[in-house]
């Protein structure tokens, strides 16, 4: 049996993507295949008339600036991948509705971070510096550990690293009040949850502050034309380096050699072989094209342990007037209908948490001369979608969620959005399941919370998923969910496969 490709990459994702460009880049004879006539995943766009619509960018962190560049910005630029990024250097808005409510706008920078919180809720500017101090003390932890191959010594981490292993074992809230944050200025801090899928008392401590010190640091980052320059910056890199992209190219089967080692799959009725396969498809949609008896048993029971991460509804608007005309002056809101994480999350069927964001206020000519869009996201879960909707009844039930939501956003922002609608679109968990191809739709993968938080995974890894020639990438491994996340991942395992194909390691 040959192998005519070195690496075979399933799925043109974010991560899908970055693996491919790398590969390609170290002179490995590298195949994509993406089933789709377009690259990127959810980084693409669509159009409704006059306007071009993202399904699911808000905005990246751990990007960071030529002058100050941070991980995405690496790995993109040393691919020569080159982005034009635009930045929002306020963090979000948080609005919670009701008498005990509040109005508060986060800005960006450790500084503007600790005082604006501290404005909200005076007294806490220091206990705040502290939590985002432990940042690097992460880092360097995580540095060590790596240096270490996952085998660090006890001792070392306990005197050296002390801080991190305080932090790793626990909550968000446990670690935010063991320093002494006032729990009105951790909910507002906290207002991030949404963007992981995991309220704030079960989420790990350290995956929380890796996504949200990087906003603070950096600010957020959007390329200007969007996702879709994201994407094909990437593509481009594949083909210049001489890599082949295969588009409308679904895999409908994994193959492997006698020994189970992974030795490629078959797209559009042919088998392609490789010396190494990089899934940008979650676990449980490979096994499901695997034969059974290949997969480890421990395989098939660590996937079926684990829940699938949120989805989100979502509302496209395009506007016939400016932002400014419109009276939104700012890029993201949160609106909520209570400060605690774990109230929002529960009732979040009722409206206990969604998102606005209005990207002409970062990308002002991301929409035609005189209009301006709005993107509400909403979090829900695939098994949140009524067990007994019927298929006539969809169009209604989608429909039920824009008018509730823009009906709520006019009252709590005190605009008028439904007078200046031309263009309307919603898409739903069901949308996400037939475009991703996901399981109930999950936009996260898996969830990252209980046992299978990112430390567990980073302990774990190497005995996860350990079939040999095959590796996984994107918001279903390690790290879970977010463009960041997914452009960090596909580097880092394609650059071990990398190593494996031609350092023979």
């Amino acid at each position: 049996m040959g192998n005519p490709f070195d690496v075979i990459v399933v799925g043109a994702g974010n991560a899908g993507l970055v693996a491919a460009a790398n590969t390609a880049k170290a002179g490995l004879k590298t195949l994509l295949l993406e089933k789709h006539n377009l690259p990127g995943g959810c980084a693409t766009s669509f159009r409704r008339g006059r306007f071009e619509f993202e399904p699911s960018l808000h905005e990246l962190c751990s990007v960071g600036t030529k002058e100050r560049p941070n991980t995405v910005y690496k790995v993109l630029d040393d691919l020569g991948a080159k982005i034009d990024w635009r930045y929002e250097h306020n963090i979000f808005r948080a609005i919670v509705k009701g008498e005990n409510g509040y109005d508060v706008t986060l800005q960006a920078g450790v500084d503007e971070f600790c005082r604006s919180v501290d404005r909200a809720v005076p007294g806490c500017e220091a206990n705040v510096r502290a939590y985002l101090e432990l940042k690097p003390k992460v880092e360097a932890a995580i540095a060590y550990i790596y240096k270490m191959k996952g085998k660090p010594n006890g001792l070392t981490m306990l005197l050296k690293h002390a801080d991190f292993m305080r932090l790793a074992g626990h909550s968000v809230e446990d670690v935010m009040t063991a320093l002494g944050i006032p729990k009105a200025a951790q909910n507002l801090i906290n207002t991030y949850w949404g963007y992981l899928g995991v309220p704030t008392d079960e989420l790990n401590a350290m995956h929380f502050l890796n996504m949200l010190y990087d906003y603070v640091n950096d600010g957020a980052a959007m390329p200007h034309h969007r996702s879709h320059e994201l994407s094909l910056a990437l593509a481009d890199v594949i083909l210049q380096n001489g890599g082949q992209i295969w588009y409308n190219s679904e895999v409908t089967q994994f193959l492997y050699h006698e020994d189970g080692r992974a030795a490629g799959v078959v797209a559009n009725g042919e088998k392609l072989y490789a010396k190494e396969v990089i899934s940008n498809v979650i676990p449980h949609n490979v096994f499901d094209r695997s034969d059974p008896s290949k997969i480890p048993e421990q395989n098939l029971k660590l996937a079926n342990a684990r829940s699938f991460g949120i989805s989100v509804a979502t509302v496209y608007l395009g506007l016939d007037c400016t932002a400014e005309e419109l009276g939104m002056k700012d890029y993201t809101v949160f609106i909520q209908s209570d400060p605690n994480p774990r109230v929002q999350y529960d009732t979040r069927l009722e409206g206990g948490l969604y998102i606005i964001n209005c990207l002409n206020n970062a990308v002002p000519d991301s929409s035609p001369e005189g209009t301006c869009t709005l993107f509400f996201t909403i979090p829900i879960f695939g098994g949140d979608v009524p067990a007994e909707l019927l298929p006539q009844d969809y169009k209604r039930y989608k429909n039920n969620i824009a008018k509730k939501y823009i009906q709520d956003a006019e009252q709590v922002l005190g605009i008028s959005i439904i007078p200046h609608i031309e263009e309307l679109s919603v898409a739903t968990p069901v949308t996400f399941a037939r475009y991703l191809g996901t399981p109930e739709g999950t936009i996260y993968g898996y969830r990252l919370s209980g046992w299978d938080n990112l430390m567990a995974r980073t302990a774990a890894e190497k005995t996860d998923y350990a079939i040999p020639g095959l590796s996984f990438c994107g918001g279903h491994y390690l790290r879970g969910d977010g463009y960041s996340c997914a452009y960090i991942m596909g580097d880092t395992v394609s650059k071990r496969v990398v190593a494996r194909l031609k350092g023979g390691t």
